[in-house]
């Protein structure tokens, strides 16, 4: 995660940083995905969506990306 954030513009790191502060102080922030990304949330930071899962003790980060192609891109690697 740490190499995905530096290689972003540092407007996008700034929201992306802020949105995960608030996923880890209020977890059930995201919309709940559903089908067959039950388990799930999603957090928009404007085009981009924080995908995550929450378990018993942590807030697990499932991927990170544009609205446009990050849910099919979530579908595809929790398939493997």
């Amino acid at each position: 995660m740490a190499h995905f954030l530096r290689a972003l513009h540092p407007e996008l790191k700034r929201k992306i940083k802020a949105a995960l502060r608030i996923i880890i102080s209020t977890p059930e922030a995201g919309k709940v995905l559903r089908d067959e990304l039950a388990g799930l949330r999603s957090f928009k930071v404007g085009r981009t969506r924080i995908i995550y899962r929450i378990t018993s003790r942590t807030i697990e980060i499932a991927a990170v990306g544009p609205r446009d192609r990050i849910y099919q891109e979530t579908y595809r690697l929790i398939k493997k």
